[in-house]
């Protein structure tokens, strides 16, 4: 079961798509392991995951290093703090804490997803409603 939880976020994460959170998910939910030693193992996974996605996407010019430099050095020292409030709180809470991100984040790709259907709907009404002034027009100029 470890080695499938680890190829599915391997995928996961190789696509983009946070294969952490569901490495966290697969070991808490599945094999029961401490939301806390779940995110500590999450670390030790993403290094490795990190660094090929790092050759492979600077191969191809992807990294904008004067972005990502800065983000780079604040993630590094909050990473720290971090790590020391997660020793400090609560695992009920920090379980809370991790669904809730969880929950912003599925909120937030269902409306990237809908945002333009939305767009696309609003416009057809204006054109719609433009056509009917139009007519309307047309018909007071008769």
């Amino acid at each position: 079961m470890v080695i499938i939880i680890g190829i599915i976020s391997g995928i996961i994460t190789a696509l983009g798509l946070g294969g952490g959170a569901v490495l966290i998910v697969g070991l808490t939910l599945l094999l029961g392991i401490e939301q806390r030693v779940a995110q500590s193992v999450n670390l030790l996974f993403f290094i490795p995951t990190a660094i090929t996605a790092i050759i492979l996407n600077s191969k191809r010019g992807l990294i904008r290093w004067k972005t990502a430099v800065p983000i780079i050095i604040a993630d590094t020292i909050c990473a720290g703090i971090g790590a020391s409030l997660a020793t400090k709180i609560d695992v009920v809470i920090l379980k809370k804490m991790f669904g809730i991100f969880l929950g912003i984040i599925a909120i937030y790709e269902i409306y990237s997803l809908i945002k333009p259907y939305i767009i696309d709907k609003i416009r057809n009404n204006k054109d719609i409603n433009r056509k009917n002034s139009m007519d309307i027009k047309k018909e007071e100029q008769k």
